[in-house]
């Protein structure tokens, strides 16, 4: 291989990270923030970390509503809400982040044909979570330089594909709001629900 060809810098963290930032209308606030983790790489080892923030400018204290972190590896899910999803820009103003509680999640799998539809499933301390994206767009490479990135210190490379419908359900029961469009990477038409396969955050 070609030196040339290994890019320089340490990867913080590689693996998976779909989301749905869902509002009841397009020029509203969100009302409902999830972003999901499965982690491949990290300081932190592997492990699956599901932030959902159904109360996110709230507390979170309506059982119905819970602002939580999922997770199977509370260390990494820790350190993916320290330097990363607490600046991604829908968390940013997000006042439910301040009172995430971190609960076990388990038995974390995914589903789906890869080009129409995905889904993850697992159990967790407030019960079985299914989250499904679909009417999928076709793929498209994400390459931001850290000026653009929302930690402004790495390099995030990834693939994205657009999601314009999801469901999510906790117990059954479904969570508010729904996908929107957006701008992103350069491109007007994309969604406010996506899947991030292939993600890696590269600090130079």
């Amino acid at each position: 291989m070609n030196q040339d060809s290994a890019r320089s810098g340490t990867v913080d963290w590689s693996g998976e990270n779909p989301g749905m930032y869902l509002k009841a209308a397009e020029t509203g606030p969100f009302i409902t923030l999830i972003s999901f983790f499965r982690v491949v790489t990290s300081p932190h080892g592997r492990g699956h970390a599901a932030f959902m923030l159904l109360d996110p400018h709230g507390d979170g204290k309506k059982t119905d509503q819970p602002n939580v972190c999922l997770t199977d590896n509370e260390p990494l899910a820790e350190y993916l809400a320290a330097g990363f999803v607490s600046k991604f820009g829908a968390f940013r103003e997000a006042r439910g982040l301040a009172s995430l509680r971190y609960q076990p999640g388990w038995d974390f799998t995914s589903g789906g044909d890869g080009r129409t539809y995905h889904s993850e499933w697992f159990r967790s301390a407030i019960g079985q979570v299914q989250l499904q994206w679909s009417n999928l767009s076709e793929p498209f490479l994400v390459d931001l330089k850290p000026a653009d990135a929302a930690t402004g210190k790495h390099r995030m490379v990834s693939l994205f594909f657009d999601a314009r419908d999801v469901s999510a359900r906790v117990n059954g029961k479904p969570v508010d709001g729904k996908a929107v469009p957006r701008k992103f990477a350069g491109r007007s038409d994309s969604s406010t629900a996506f899947l991030a396969f292939s993600e890696s955050w590269i600090r130079a």
